[in-house]
């Protein structure tokens, strides 16, 4: 069962690589490419590692998209083995990313391997665009290579970027798109006082009570075919001084809109001003956009995908949504066809991360099957 796509993943998961460190990763995978005519650019920044590579002029252009960096193990005596020392038992192979994703970058690479050494002289070009700050703050990452892309002119026709969609088995379920995430930091005045002399204080919980109950029971749209109806979701209320006999005299909440294209940023905020003003509240609202939807309808990426799927490991795939944000947000302003294409998500950020070394060789000729289609 093990390949070269298998090799390549257990040479990645072994490279210390805790965001926003790379751990050589880069390094590893420019060896490989470099042979095979790709040029390579790196695009670091602030300490987080950025390589855009690509091989071809013309288009159209299929680029592969994935980050090297992964969340931190967590307890290492509650592994069952050191998370970055690749191990095999019983069927899977163990360490940290070997779902989120390294496994991915391998199937990258080997399937454009194979992919030129059977077609040396294919149609259009073949691009890769990896980083190691995805799994931290994402602003110094694929968004900085997007903005030096975007400012030279330079765009994409199709990307696949190798996040952990599987849900069951592998390749069932393929991300069309993703909610856009727009957070607010409410902070609601009021006069903090004895709590026996109502008449002198100025409660802001009890002010800001009416609008929040108005703003969890709004509709702020029906979502589409794609999406859900955008949700909007208190994450921390806070308030009071920790007497129990002392009005607060501010209280603070953190909310946040998970939002699909039915909406968008400026409307939302607009809403939200317009509750609080009709209830009369004194407040400061910070807002902070950390990613805006992206949606690609069927089209020719999603069905060339569909098809790789069935020819390939024999199952229809389902087209979703759900889940939260991925650096396909910032390739669609380059890219007017995403989609997102992995392992199994089920061991993702947990002790014990792993993926199961029969679908590690699969997943790669389901990579190369989609150059196969649109690169002909």
């Amino acid at each position: 069962m093990a390949g070269p796509a298998f090799e390549l993943a257990c040479e990645l998961i072994a490279r210390h690589s805790v965001t926003p460190a790379d751990g050589g990763c880069l390094e590893l995978v420019s060896r490989r490419l470099a042979p095979l005519g790709f040029s390579l650019e790196r695009m670091d920044r602030e300490g987080v590692s950025n390589l855009w590579t690509r091989r071809g002029g013309a288009g159209p252009v299929l680029c592969f998209a994935g980050h090297t960096d992964v969340v931190p193990p967590g307890p290492l005596d509650q592994w069952r083995s050191d998370p970055f020392k690749p191990e095999v038992r019983d069927g899977f192979l163990y360490g940290r990313g070997a779902a989120d994703m390294k496994t991915s970058i391998a199937a990258f690479v080997t399937a454009v391997e194979r992919f030129l050494a059977a077609r040396p002289d294919h149609a259009g070009a073949i691009a890769l665009l990896l980083t190691s700050d995805e799994e931290g703050r994402a602003v110094d990452g694929t968004v900085r290579v997007v903005e030096a892309l975007k400012a030279r002119g330079e765009t994409l026709d199709y990307c696949i970027v190798g996040e952990p969609t599987s849900a069951g088995r592998l390749a069932d379920t393929i991300k069309n798109g993703r909610r856009g995430s727009l957070s607010g930091k409410l902070v609601v005045k009021g006069v903090q006082g004895h709590i026996a002399y109502p008449h002198l204080v100025k409660n802001p919980v009890h002010k800001v009570a009416p609008a929040v109950a108005e703003l969890s029971s709004t509709v702020w749209d029906n979502g589409n075919e794609y999406f859900p109806p955008t949700s909007w979701q208190i994450s921390n209320f806070h308030a009071g001084t920790g007497a129990d006999n002392v009005v607060p005299g501010m209280a603070e909440i953190l909310f946040n809109f998970r939002f699909s294209t039915a909406s968008t940023p400026d409307g939302l905020k607009a809403r939200v001003h317009e509750i609080l003003d009709r209830h009369g509240i004194e407040y400061a609202l910070e807002w902070t956009l950390s990613g805006k939807p992206y949606l690609t309808p069927r089209g020719r990426l999603v069905e060339m995908v569909l098809q790789a799927i069935r020819e390939t490991v024999g199952i229809e795939a389902e087209l979703s949504t759900s889940g939260g944000t991925s650096d396909g947000r910032f390739i669609a302003d380059i890219c007017p066809e995403v989609i997102e294409l992995g392992p199994l998500n089920a061991t993702i950020h947990k002790i014990d991360e792993c993926i199961a070394v029969a679908d590690i060789e699969p997943l790669s000729r389901i990579y190369e099957r989609v150059l196969e289609l649109l690169l002909k």
